[in-house]
């Protein structure tokens, strides 16, 4: 299964150059996302835009698949980047600034998406807390009788992507989820819980 991993915004909140290749234990912050993806056996392409020029040439560099959108929007972007692929199957669709993302978790949305029988999976988290580890006022919907926010992970069928999809609402109390890095104390944040938790992002991966 693909992992189309957005990386083509413009990082403006944290306006310390190009998001997805901010440094985290030594380490660019999209390398933990194609990291967990790839050890989930899932296949990672970055989507990157002219926003991310630095980007592109990181992928290039450690041999990752890479597309260039026009930059427009989220949803634009990756309904374009799923049409260069030419993938009609289900995909992992996810931001790029979820540094503390495993490959457990990949398994557990899979899992729960194989059973459930839809075309497509959304990923959420209780709104609590999502703002205990997040900046701002992140998007929030009930869930199953819970406040919560979209994680920022989805898998949608390419064949249907520029469509709405009937989906699973996949609800998760999971931390790790929480922590995407939009402003510089959401920076901190992951870069303490990365440090505090080194067996499992600074073991074995090809990005040291």
């Amino acid at each position: 299964m693909y992992a189309l991993i957005m990386a083509g915004g413009a990082g403006s909140r944290l306006n310390i150059g190009e998001k997805p290749l901010i440094m985290i234990s030594g380490r660019p912050l999209i390398s933990y996302v194609i990291n967990a993806f790839e050890s989930a056996g899932c296949e990672p392409v970055v989507a990157t835009s002219f926003r991310t020029p630095m980007t592109m040439n990181w992928c290039r560099a450690h041999g990752i698949e890479f597309c260039k959108t026009e930059g427009a929007d989220y949803i634009e972007d990756m309904v374009s980047a799923v049409g260069m692929l030419e993938e009609e199957k289900p995909l992992f669709v996810s931001a790029s600034d979820l540094p503390c993302i495993t490959p457990d978790i990949i398994h557990t949305i899979t899992g729960a998406y194989r059973l459930s029988g839809k075309d497509a999976c959304s990923v959420w988290v209780p709104a609590t807390m999502v703002t205990s580890c997040r900046e701002g006022m992140p998007y929030r919907e009930e869930i199953h009788g819970i406040t919560a926010s979209p994680a920022g992970v989805n898998i949608l069928r390419g064949a249907l992507i520029a469509q709405p999809q009937d989906e699973l609402q996949l609800l998760l109390e999971e931390p790790r989820l929480a922590l995407n890095v939009n402003t510089k104390e959401d920076l901190e944040k992951a870069v303490i819980f990365i440090k505090q938790n080194p067996v499992i992002y600074q073991g074995k991966n090809r990005f040291h």
